[in-house]
């Protein structure tokens, strides 16, 4: 409980050490040794799962293990969900990240661990500085909003369990209070409104495919100036098409993957050990094929090549080369 995890915060400072460290070194009561003993173990198993699994079914399992989201799911309080959306989006994104060769600001990894996961996002921790910029775009949940007006205002995430969420379905007081959120929502804009939603995304470590908000429905066609088609279960209304520029066939949860084409023969490829790689180098990988590293940023673990791929229409990729396996040609 709190109180033993306050004392013993207060032990771990009083020795100079963590809390991890100071617990063999802990003294308490036999109930409360017991159940932390309990929770040694249980991070001690993440530990050896750790090399076995990859970051998603690493996170997936200490969020089950742990309860985590089950704690949060019990919290019906703004702040609870707010918490639970804010778990939800870290194991989306780890699984974006398992699932996908690209990450934010087109970092690629081959390595899917937990670790690699974390060390990638830590290249981008500059983004999170303030910023001395008088123009910027300001990212906030709707509660965050209250009482705040803009110029213009982008609402995301209109589909059904997102906004309004799953745990307000079958409340209707609950409903009503979603309700009253999206109207916070969009009167914090002072002339210009978007509202968006995905016609797919990561749920819960899932593809879903939704559908649009309600709340869209309650807003009449002739106040929106242009939208895609929206359909729901109950209603559909076209007011001005706009062409989404995507074209082709897309696949359905449970279809196959293609395997990944190879511009490079395995059985030759040798790659070299990441501190050899300089810039002006020209490199081989498996799935890119030939390039040309022309700069590298970062040091050591974090080293960070930006190289122009010729088999890929000299399409430039950022690649963490602790992971990249690169051949020097």
């Amino acid at each position: 409980g709190k109180s033993t995890v306050d004392k013993l915060s207060l032990f771990a400072d009083e020795q100079n050490m963590s809390m991890w460290q100071a617990i063999p070194h802990f003294k308490i009561g036999a109930r409360a040794a017991k159940a932390l003993a309990g929770f040694v173990t249980m991070i001690r198993s993440f530990q050896d799962k750790a090399s076995e699994l990859n970051a998603f079914d690493l996170a997936a399992l200490i969020a089950r293990k742990s309860k985590v989201v089950d704690h949060l799911k019990s919290d019906h309080t703004p702040e609870g969900q707010n918490r639970l959306d804010n778990v939800q989006g870290l194991l989306d994104g780890i699984k974006e990240f398992v699932d996908s060769d690209e990450l934010v600001g087109a970092v690629i990894t081959e390595d899917k661990s937990l670790a690699s996961y974390l060390t990638t996002i830590a290249l981008h921790s500059d983004l999170d500085e303030d910023s001395d910029e008088s123009e910027y775009v300001t990212l906030m949940s709707v509660h965050s909003a209250k009482g705040l007006e803009y110029r213009a205002v982008f609402v995301v995430g209109l589909e059904e369990d997102l906004f309004p969420s799953f745990m307000a379905k079958d409340d209707p007081n609950g409903m009503d209070e979603e309700r009253r959120l999206f109207y916070v929502a969009i009167t914090r804009a002072k002339k210009y409104l978007v509202l968006t939603f995905a016609n797919s995304r990561y749920r819960f470590g899932q593809m879903r495919f939704n559908s649009p908000s309600r709340f869209l429905e309650e807003i009449h066609p002739d106040h929106l100036e242009s939208t895609s088609q929206i359909r729901t279960r109950s209603f559909k209304f076209e007011p001005k098409r706009v062409p989404s520029g995507i074209q082709g066939k897309f696949s359905t949860p449970g279809s196959t993957r293609k395997a990944p084409t190879l511009l490079a023969d395995p059985s030759t490829f040798a790659p070299a050990p990441s501190n050899q790689i300089e810039v002006g180098m020209e490199v081989l990988h498996l799935k890119f094929g030939k390039g040309k590293v022309l700069k590298i940023d970062g040091s050591n673990e974090t080293r960070v090549a930006t190289i122009r791929f010729t088999q890929l229409n000299n399409t430039e990729k950022r690649l963490v080369l602790k992971f990249a396996k690169l051949q020097i040609l």
